[in-house]
């Protein structure tokens, strides 16, 4: 054996023992962390910045990093966290993430990474076929939704200018036909991010319903075909996870020569399950589209999906040439993946979306996305049975708001809740009201999960009163 791979080897199984003791230890850890980054600082090596003179082996520096970061772990892979929209990670996404960073592969281009070029281009096939989206769209691997947006709505803002006679590659932005942004009152921050890192400005707000879904009526009223307009649509709102009407809204925005952006973060993947997809009717017949693996399809951080129904709109928007390159030439061919993201240097996030698919098939994605629905209307069932607990949105999808009386009283519940460990669930305000917001993520969160959650949740409003 070489003294290279020997390198590694002391290294990687002292990573696995470790790795394993944390999965193992999530079946009853408390969920929040132990200890502040302020003392991990001192743990880690001091906020001096003075690094050690010599050189450490390779399994010493791996035990003392897992040992030292155990305790200021979040257990956020647990079936009890139910914090923001983070979901947990499939056994076989968690193994194919290991085996991408062991092949350590620069996924920018066909020719050079032909295994997760094709492993990539294959998970995006399935992924149109699943979601029902246009067999011919284009689909990128980024960091997450924000830059799914981002890309999305990079190729949108490039086409409608370019629709209007501007070309925005020689042109800029400076002196170009001014671009009118519509968005529903109760998008996700995020939209105004990528607009504002796209250079386009705060977006025209559409008056939404009492769960937050776009009016159709309100957003006939704002159209103006004379204007470059782009329309962003909502697939899961962040509180309710409520859906924009997203058919008629794409047709009546069409009809006026806008762009449909549809941000589907976590509810773009109710349409893998046949009892859930009637929320997303007509989405296909949107523009671009962007959501994330790592929120409902459970494979680690960071993977974002970017689809886009024009390829060359998205290649034009994202792509880059050079001499030193080797890249594909057919135009309308599968492309490079440098052609569809932001960056060229990135790692081969599709591995582990190929590898989800593959071990769950069309079926499995169904009855994980049922499942995750259904825990959230058991939790929401089980908080409307506490005293002095009112949920505050039809529960559609995977999110759960709660209030427990006044403002003050919520927050008291909710820092009970927290200080307890049993589960987490996040406060948050929403119409103007002190929430305690509940999302099902995690494809590991069993009934006993649900249960746990909702004794500890009856203990805090308890402790409370």
């Amino acid at each position: 054996m070489s003294a290279k791979r020997d390198a590694y080897d002391d290294a990687l199984d002292t990573a696995m023992t470790h790795a394993l003791a944390w999965l193992g230890s999530l079946v009853d850890r408390p969920v929040p962390p132990r200890a502040g980054a302020d003392e991990l600082m001192e743990v880690f090596g001091g906020p001096a910045g003075v690094l050690p003179d010599g050189p450490t082996d390779a399994a010493m520096v791996v035990d003392e990093l897992a040992r030292s970061a155990e305790p200021g772990l979040m257990a956020m892979p647990s079936g009890r966290f139910y914090g923001w929209v983070i979901g947990g990670t499939l056994p076989a996404a968690l193994a194919a993430d290991w085996l991408t960073s062991a092949w350590d592969q620069n996924g920018a281009m066909r020719f050079p990474t032909p295994a997760v070029a094709a492993l990539e281009e294959v998970a995006g096939a399935w992924l149109l076929d699943l979601l029902g989206l246009p067999a011919h769209a284009d689909v990128g691997f980024v960091t997450g939704a924000t830059m799914a947006n981002f890309t999305g709505l990079a190729a949108a803002r490039r086409q409608v200018l370019a629709d209007r006679g501007w070309d925005l590659d020689t042109q800029g932005l400076f002196g170009a036909p001014p671009i009118r942004v519509l968005v529903g009152a109760e998008r996700h921050d995020t939209v105004d991010l990528a607009l504002r890192y796209l250079g386009l400005g705060a977006p025209t707000a559409v008056p939404v319903d009492g769960q937050g879904r776009l009016r159709p009526d309100a957003l006939e009223d704002l159209l103006d075909g004379d204007r470059p307009t782009i329309l962003c649509l909502q697939a899961g709102n962040v509180h309710s996870g409520a859906f924009d009407p997203i058919g008629a809204a794409a047709d009546l925005a069409h009809r006026h020569g806008a762009w449909v952006h549809v941000d589907g973060a976590f509810g773009l993947w109710a349409a893998a399950s046949p009892r859930l997809r009637h929320l997303l009717a007509g989405c296909e017949r949107a523009d671009s589209w962007a959501t994330d693996a790592h929120k409902t399809l459970n494979v680690p951080y960071d993977c974002g999906i970017a689809v886009v129904a024009d390829r060359r709109a998205m290649r034009a928007a994202m792509g880059v040439r050079a001499s030193y390159l080797i890249q594909a030439a057919e135009p309308d061919g599968p492309g490079d993946p440098l052609e569809k993201v932001p960056e060229l240097s990135r790692r081969a996030r599709g591995v582990p979306v190929w590898a989800a698919l593959r071990s769950l098939g069309r079926s499995g994605v169904a009855d994980m996305v049922d499942r995750l629905a259904g825990h959230a209307r058991s939790l929401a069932d089980g908080i409307a049975a506490i005293d002095g607990a009112e949920i505050l949105n039809d529960v559609v999808f995977t999110q759960v708001c709660a209030a427990f009386g006044d403002d003050a009283r919520t927050a008291a519940v909710t820092r009970a809740l927290l200080a307890d460990g049993t589960a987490w669930m996040s406060g948050s305000r929403w119409h103007d009201r002190e929430v305690l917001r509940v999302s099902v993520s995690n494809w590991s969160t069993d009934d006993a999960d649900t249960a746990a959650a909702i004794a500890a949740l009856r203990q805090a409003v308890a402790a409370v009163s």
